[in-house]
């Protein structure tokens, strides 16, 4: 309804330039134009709800939908009676002359020029295009117009990290709606708070259009303003202003991916596939005295706070433009309420699966224009084991040993499996992989006996819902690469005289030869010297796996530099989110 008021408003006396609902009312009376009144209304539901905006002052109206029309309308005729009754009483308190009663406002509702009479109930009575007329205002009634059901700007701007709202939409398409951002043109002084729109549009200065702002070093100190329009093609809802909690503060420099992000400018070519696979630090361990005194006591503060450390993850992983991205360590609020909204503005779509007895779990990231998800077979490893038949040898050789077998029931680790459907060769699949195997330095058994799991279990959905389908294997696997682990990757066979096999002692010791239901798989990053750096371990822990006769690495994106990695120490820092390093490649499908 709004989408070109602004350029009108130019016309309008300088008074007249304000952000109030009151304005807006004012400036589409002196236009000629129709002010928008909101229905929402669906089959099944018993309510409907009527929003619009009477003098200055946002109304909005929940009622039954088998009511007589003619008792909404008196209820919206008697509830200016009321105002106006209340302003007749405060202007005899301050001692001046009350005006005279006015004539009740008449308040009727048309559609097709015709008026709709009052016994017509409401489900029918209001109609997209119907009008309706309060007094000598008239209101465009649209029925379930696109709207916005939640909308909110991050806590935390630095200037060069994106800002990407959270917004849910109904009836609409967010790829649809148009964006406006502002400044303030002069720091934030006053006492107003925080979320209100001041008053004066004078005040702020237009700096950018699109879904995503990225504020400068001019905007530090400045609150920012996004004006968004929910719309569905050329459908228009009410606009939403959104004002930013806190200002714009400086941003920390340079990052260790900013020179990565120099091999990822653009997307990779189909049908090459950029993969990125990455543990970002779950604020439920980054925020423990553990870590904030003994595993990372050289990272300041401020810089594990989630917000702050959000800014660089939303950042980092945006300039990667990926396909798949696989994460770990993924608290649920922060898929909820931060990366699905940031990484759906750069064209991604994702699924979440939470660890079992934990607030964190795994993610995996898909561009929405070359992928779609079909299905997903998720499981916890240790359930599976003991009630999937297809795992039945494995359970009767680790069951020989009662203690082992305890250790191993207690882990909650989770494999997410997502087959997705190539979009540009329909019917070419690819199964995606991601889990985050035991971190205890001891439990290269457990890790082993899981990934015997993990492997069987993507073999068996791959013969039943994808045959032929290649397998991208993303994950923390905790595991170095002399470790059993990897060598069941790599080799395809664990020898029964492995070392890990008596890693917790000689009471869980559970010596076999385990095979793999995979012919060996390639490690796509190969072996940095290390993807894990803290204070009192660095190692190679993450890997990216695929299949060397589906798909070939066409390339791998370098890490970052000792030099850049050890600037402050060790991770996570000022200028890195995570003790770990986001491993990318891209992979072609043998054609």
């Amino acid at each position: 309804m709004f989408n070109h008021l602004s350029a009108a408003l130019t016309l309008l006396p300088r008074c007249l330039l304000t952000a109030s609902a009151r304005t807006l009312t004012g400036a589409c009376r002196l236009l000629g134009r129709m002010e928008p009144a909101v229905v929402r209304c669906l089959p099944g539901e018993p309510k409907l709800t009527i929003s619009f905006c009477l003098d200055g002052v946002n109304k909005q109206m929940l009622r039954d939908q088998d009511e007589a029309l003619g008792k909404v309308l008196a209820r919206i005729s008697n509830g200016i009676a009321k105002s106006q009754g209340k302003a007749k009483k405060s202007k005899k308190k301050k001692g001046q002359q009350p005006c005279e009663t006015p004539e009740p406002t008449v308040v009727r509702l048309c559609y097709d020029g015709e008026e709709v009479l009052d016994t017509v109930l409401n489900s029918e009575a209001w109609q997209d295009g119907a009008v309706l007329h309060v007094g000598d205002v008239k209101y465009s009634v649209q029925r379930n117009a696109p709207t916005f059901t939640s909308a909110q700007l991050p806590v935390s701007l630095l200037a060069g990290f994106p800002v990407c709202p959270s917004l849910e939409i109904e009836f609409g398409n967010l790829q649809d709606c148009e964006y406006t951002w502002y400044k303030e043109r002069t720091p934030n002084t006053s006492s107003e708070a925080a979320g209100e729109v001041p008053d004066q549009d004078s005040s702020w200065t237009e700096v950018g259009c699109g879904r995503v702002h990225v504020p400068s070093n001019q905007d530090i100190g400045c609150r920012l303003k996004l004006r968004c329009t929910p719309k569905d093609g050329e459908r228009s809802g009410l606009a939403k202003e959104l004002v930013s909690v806190g200002t714009v503060e400086a941003g920390p420099g340079v990052c260790t991916f900013d020179n990565r992000h120099a091999y990822t400018v653009k997307e990779a070519e189909w049908p090459a596939v950029r993969v990125v696979s990455y543990n970002i630090l779950a604020d439920i361990y980054a925020q423990t005295e553990l870590s904030k005194t003994v595993l990372y006591p050289y990272c300041p503060q401020y810089a594990l706070q989630l917000d702050y450390r959000q800014n660089l993850i939303k950042k980092e992983l945006a300039g990667y433009n990926a396909d798949i991205i696989c994460l770990q360590e993924v608290d649920k609020g922060v898929f909820v309420d931060s990366l699905t909204p940031a990484l759906d503005a750069f064209g991604l779509d994702g699924v979440f699966r939470i660890k079992e007895k934990q607030h964190e779990g795994l993610a995996t990231f898909y561009r929405r224009s070359k992928f779609q998800l079909l299905s997903s077979h998720d499981i916890v490893l240790s359930e599976a084991l003991t009630s999937d038949p297809i795992h039945s040898t494995l359970l009767e050789r680790v069951s020989a040993n009662s203690a082992l077998m305890d250790l191993i029931v207690k882990r909650s680790t989770t494999l997410q499996v997502s087959v997705l459907e190539d979009l540009n060769k329909p019917g070419r699949k690819v199964c995606v992989a991601n889990t985050h195997l035991y971190w205890h330095p001891k439990g290269g058994n457990i890790r082993l006996v899981h990934m015997g799991v993990a492997l069987q279990h993507l073999s068996h959905v791959i013969s039943k819902v994808a045959p032929g389908a290649p397998l991208v294997f993303c994950g923390d696997f905790n595991s170095t690469p002399n470790s059993g682990v990897f060598q069941l990757l790599s080799e395809a066979v664990v020898p029964l005289q492995h070392a890990d096999w008596s890693s917790s002692g000689p009471e869980e010791s559970c010596s076999m030869e385990l095979l793999s239901a995979f012919p060996p798989l390639l490690s796509a990053c190969s072996q940095p010297a290390y993807t894990n750096y803290v204070g009192g371990f660095h190692g190679c822990l993450d890997y990216i796996f695929i299949q060397p006769d589906s798909m070939q690495v066409e390339q791998v994106i370098p890490l970052p530099s000792h030099q850049e990695v050890t600037t402050y120490e060790a991770l996570p820092s000022v200028a890195h989110p995570s003790d770990h390093i986001a491993l990318i490649c891209d992979v072609r499908w043998n054609l």
